[in-house]
């Protein structure tokens, strides 16, 4: 019989506490989850969240920001991500996301694969948010 993978819970000091029983990313294994990010910039203890901007470049650096301070958590990197899903909350964004996107990974050896998708759900302020899958090893 095999032994069993521990599971952890990862939640960087640059974010809250979750406000649900929820993880902002999970590790099991090699495999580590990063929940969907936004951008809400660093916690301050005492404060809720805050979006750091009104503009899409402002608030998908800080997504970005956000998802690798999870990803580093867990041991991983950019390097190691597979799959990135992201949400804009305006089809006109679609270009500008890209172009900030594409600024943002020009340095990085392999792209991971990516879906784009609008989605209106997202509170107030709010125009992006981004989840990822990693693998280590």
């Amino acid at each position: 019989m095999s032994e069993k993978l521990a599971k952890t819970a990862l939640t960087p000091a640059t974010h809250t506490t979750p406000p649900a029983k929820f993880s902002h990313g999970v590790r099991k294994g090699n495999i580590l989850q990063v929940a969907g990010q936004v951008g809400f910039g660093p916690a301050v203890e005492g404060q809720a969240p805050t979006p750091v901007g009104p503009g899409l470049r402002e608030q998908t650096l800080q997504t970005l920001a956000n998802v690798a301070a999870i990803l580093k958590e867990g041991g991983a990197s950019w390097e190691d991500a597979m799959m990135l899903r992201v949400y804009l909350t305006d089809t006109a964004h679609f270009a500008e996301f890209n172009e900030i996107y594409n600024e943002y990974f020009a340095s990085l050896q392999e792209a991971p694969a990516a879906r784009t998708t609008v989605y209106v759900g997202l509170p107030a302020g709010l125009l992006v948010e981004i989840d990822a899958l990693a693998v280590l090893g």
